[in-house]
């Protein structure tokens, strides 16, 4: 609730300080007073844009504030989210400045002022004719339905669930869009990599290759160079070992002479041995060396092949080509790794479609049963005042997809005479109606949630006589769970309030102010009188305005 306004250099208001109590307070004044004045300087430190003309010197600033008890509100964590510090009781302050320079305070805090209205929607709620558009909103409608269903904690639940299935409905739509580009390219990728797979690449391939090809390539020429070393090796008469051993025998028969001469005969022998084993690697060499057209084709083609892939991937060593295949293979993954993350996040949305389409069952399902009950209760509270043969029905039209509300469309349909058919309420209700009927509202919620505190802002325009006395009963009712202010030119329903507040203008010198204060028993007699007979105060219209605050 609001429990103080303080007001400094508004418009015609150069200082005002008052003080509110719990339950009904009423605020009366002639037609151009300022109640509107009063209006305006609340709406701005509760976040609403500011004009410089408001200024009443444009040389000072202008300061408005407001105290509020936040207990009841379950606050601890907007202010914990907002990084402010958690008071119960909380003031919110505006300062515009000369320069125009406007600033927003919540505790001494600086806030912006998207922040401060935030939090100033869960405070007051100022309600004039102008605010009857609401009701016309589905969501406005639903949170109507959903009080009187009791639809609040299945209601919190879906609209985890929906955001929640949201996002990963984004993000699984990024997902296949990233596929989709993927899909695109991926077989010729996957081409590509089993082409070079295939290959079985290492770094040292080439030259092992190269080589048998060589030797492939030139069979006869090899073989007639083995045949020819061979025979310069074992030639009878002149072949190497021949030679071997007839130095050999030389070199013993001078060992015999000279034992330091042995070494060489050693060294001989063992070039012998050595001879001899290249002897038999030759022969062996030139048994195993023949001719493979066949091989030399598969093995020329192999190389044809590696030499097409440099030049295919724009490379020029099997490096760089073992990198390529490498990078395709990790492509190839990736994709694969996409896949799983679709799946998984489609098995995710199945899950959650299951759970919201249960949760939108239970939210129906409470509804249709609690709309007759709502349609009855606004049909009594608008009989009392005047609206005898209104009658309201609710239709609830279920749909294919998740709304922010469930799977159902809402529409309130209203008739205001006998024998008139059902049409939607902000077709056929006309503006006097569409207030009352909004008052119903607010008195039957009233009842199921806690309400802020709520401005009725002269929506008892055009009614009088029975009718304004049963708006008065019924604020006067909310107002025994709720802090209710009106605005009000009507005498039956000031009374009604715990506290009485009067808006007039008063001139000093060349200056026009609004001024505001708090009546007493016998000033609000005489107001009340006057609201009833006018400026003459007759013993009639006194009595009458006695008869009204007992």
């Amino acid at each position: 609730m609001i429990t103080s306004l303080k007001i400094l250099n508004y418009a015609l208001i150069e200082h005002l300080d008052i003080s509110f109590d719990t339950g009904m307070t009423c605020i009366t004044g002639e037609t151009g007073a300022g109640k509107s004045i009063l209006m305006g300087g609340l709406g701005l430190v509760l976040g609403k844009r500011v004009d410089m003309s408001v200024l009443k010197d444009n040389q000072k600033k202008c300061v408005i504030e407001a105290t509020f008890l936040i207990d009841k509100y379950n606050l601890q964590g907007f202010f914990e989210a907002s990084g402010l510090d958690y008071d119960g009781e909380t003031l919110l302050r505006r300062e515009i400045n000369p320069s125009g320079k406007s600033r927003a305070f919540i505790n001494d805090n600086p806030v912006n002022l998207d922040l401060l209205a935030q939090l100033s929607e869960v405070l007051i709620d100022v309600h004039s004719q102008l605010e009857n558009q609401s009701l016309f909103k589905s969501e406005y409608q639903f949170l109507v339905l959903d009080a009187i269903a009791g639809n609040q904690g299945i209601l919190k639940e879906y609209k985890k669930k929906i955001r929640e299935y949201i996002f990963i409905q984004k993000e699984y739509d990024h997902l296949q869009l990233l596929n989709k580009e993927a899909a695109k390219i991926h077989d010729y990728n996957e081409f590509l990599y089993d082409e070079l797979a295939s290959e079985q690449l290492t770094p040292d391939l080439l030259t092992p290759l190269q080589e048998e090809i060589d030797e492939l390539s030139n069979v006869e020429t090899l073989q007639q160079y083995l045949s020819q070393g061979i025979q310069l090796i074992e030639e009878e008469q002149i072949g190497l070992l021949t030679q071997f051993y007839s130095l050999n025998a030389l070199l013993n028969a001078a060992k015999s002479k000279s034992k330091n001469l042995s070494v060489f005969q050693e060294r001989i022998n063992s070039l012998s041995v050595e001879l001899k084993d290249i002897l038999d690697d030759l022969i062996s060499k030139q048994e195993t060396l023949e001719s493979n057209p066949v091989l030399l084709d598969k093995l020329s083609a192999r190389l044809d092949k590696i030499q097409n892939l440099f030049q295919k991937h724009q490379v020029d060593n099997i490096e760089d080509l073992i990198q390529v295949r490498d990078q395709l293979e990790k492509k190839l993954y990736q994709r694969q790794d996409l896949l799983q993350k679709i799946n998984a996040l489609k098995d995710q949305l199945i899950e959650l479609e299951q759970l919201l389409e249960s949760l939108s069952k239970q939210l129906y399902e409470n509804r249709k049963e609690a709309s007759p009950k709502l349609c009855d209760q606004m049909e009594q509270i608008i009989s009392k005042m005047g609206m005898h043969n209104a009658r309201f029905r609710i239709d609830l039209t279920s749909v294919d997809e998740f709304l922010s509300n469930g799977k159902q469309q809402i529409d309130f349909l209203f008739s205001s005479n006998l024998g008139s058919s059902f049409k939607p309420i902000k077709k056929v209700a006309s503006g006097g109606e569409m207030s009352r009927i909004m008052l119903s509202i607010k008195a039957i919620l009233s009842q199921f949630k806690q309400l802020p505190s709520i401005v009725f802002d002269e929506i008892d325009t055009g009614v009088s006589g029975p009718v304004s006395n049963e708006i008065a009963n019924i604020m006067a009712h909310m107002s025994k769970k709720m802090q209710v202010f009106t605005i009000t030119h009507l005498p039956q329903i000031a009374a009604k309030g715990k506290q009485h507040f009067l808006v007039y203008k008063e001139v000093r010198g060349n200056t026009t102010m609004t001024k505001i204060k708090e009546l007493n028993q016998e000033e609000r007699i005489k107001e009340l009188a006057q609201m009833l007979s006018g400026e003459e105060l007759t013993r009639t219209a006194l009595d009458h305005a006695k008869q009204l605050l007992n």
